[in-house]
Formats: structure tokens, sequence, C-alpha cells
């Protein structure tokens, strides 16, 4: 995490704040050498138990989809040389 004096933060505020938002690269910010706040994205992470239930409104794939994937997974595999699964 990158380390900003207030005064740096203040005088580049809108290319601070595109930073912190756009690249997700939170910044503490100090003064008199001192750490005084530490910025970081407003995007609220996720719990396990929100993702799960986000779980249904997902596109899923067709049994025949499925299928098809596993194939081509299959058909891929086999034309890596040298590539073995330690699970088979």
């Amino acid at each position: 995490m990158k380390t900003i004096t207030v005064t740096e933060a203040a005088r580049n505020f809108s290319d601070f704040v595109n930073r912190v938002h756009y690249r997700s690269e939170g910044a503490i910010l100090t003064k008199g050498g001192r750490p005084m706040v530490k910025v970081v994205p407003a995007r609220e992470a996720k719990t396990g138990e929100e993702l799960a239930g986000l779980w249904p409104s997902l596109p899923h794939l067709t049994p025949a989809e499925a299928d098809d994937l596993g194939r081509d997974l299959e058909a891929a595999r086999a034309n890596l040389p040298g590539v073995a699964s330690k699970w088979d």
C-alpha cells in the first residue's frame, strides 16, 4: 500500500480519488511523518453467504452444454504433450 502525505493527496485530489477507485490502489495518508488515515476503495467485500445468495441469479450451463464442455476439456488435455493429471 502506497504512503503519501495529506498535502500531496490534497494537491492531486481528483487523481488520488481516481487511482483509489479505478485502480484499487489504497493509500495511507501521513501528516508530519505520522500515519493518519488509510484510504481504500468503497467497494464492499461480499461474504460467503452473500455470494451463495447470488448463485441462483447467475447463468448456468445446461446439461448438454456441461457435457460438451467436459468433452472439450478432455480433448484439450489429450493434446497437451507431457502433461499428466495427478488425479488419473
